[in-house]
């Protein structure tokens, strides 16, 4: 008969417990400056001291400063521009959008301006096909959303399918200036979406309407409403300023 017994691990080697520490030391950076961010020490916006400075502070290297300031960027908390230094991107709100952009971020506080750019009949046959749907018809709503400080956050574009109740709203404007109230007036209640996102330089015209620079890279979010017959209710191709918007999803795995 054999028996077995479990074998403490022994010491670390001398570099895996130098890593292992070094971990550590970025980990407890990165708590550190999350605790002040998000109790508010560190509001939105704020510039974080250099690297230099914060290395001095937590009696650190500037590489575990670097390793820290990646986590919070990670998390959705700072931004850092190359040249520029790090700044706080989290204000304290969580977005929940399925009922769209605008009520997500009124429902959030955020005080933004809206202007919509465009709102006409438009025909676009490559659209149809792409999403499937009989008649290349729509109403163009295209809106920029920007903040007081006149910074645009959003530029989107929807497309809804033109019918009787629809064709007058280039004429008529949106419902109290919402288009979700809008859609849901005209029968077209979302029952299903599908979404994709990726990140993309901004076209001459999109970088026109946000006040961007063509070399700024922006989230690229489209999505598509269907209701509960199938029927399409809305689509809105939009591009994101990702110092103020960022995904977050939870999945049930069963």
């Amino acid at each position: 008969m054999t028996t077995s017994r479990r074998i403490p691990p022994g010491p670390l080697s001398g570099r895996a417990a130098q890593r292992r520490v070094a971990q550590l030391k970025h980990k407890r950076v990165a708590e550190a400056l999350e605790r002040e961010i998000r109790r508010g020490r560190l509001s939105y916006g704020e510039r974080l001291p250099g690297e230099s400075a914060l290395a001095e502070r937590f009696a650190v290297s500037r590489n575990t400063v670097r390793a820290a300031l990646s986590e919070l960027g990670d998390a959705g908390l700072i931004t850092t521009r190359s040249g520029k230094g790090s700044f706080v991107t989290f204000d304290g709100q969580l977005l929940d959008a399925r009922h769209g952009w605008a009520r997500a971020l009124r429902d959030s506080g955020a005080q933004l301006s809206v202007t919509v750019a465009r709102c006409a009949r438009i025909h676009d046959l490559a659209l149809a096909k792409r999403l499937g749907v009989d008649g290349a018809e729509f109403v163009a709503v295209d809106r920029v959303r920007t903040r007081r400080s006149g910074r645009a956050v959003s530029y989107e574009c929807s497309r809804i399918p033109l019918t009787a109740e629809t064709a007058v709203i280039p004429e008529r404007g949106l419902v109290d200036g919402s288009l979700t109230r809008t859609l849901t007036a005209a029968g077209l209640i979302t029952a299903r979406s599908e979404q994709w996102v990726s990140a993309r330089r901004p076209t001459d015209q999109e970088a026109e309407a946000m006040g961007r620079d063509r070399d700024d890279w922006l989230l690229a979010v489209r999505r598509t409403n269907w209701t509960a017959t199938g029927e399409l209710a809305e689509h809105v191709e939009s591009l994101l300023d990702p110092a103020h918007f960022q995904l977050h999803q939870t999945f049930d795995v069963t």
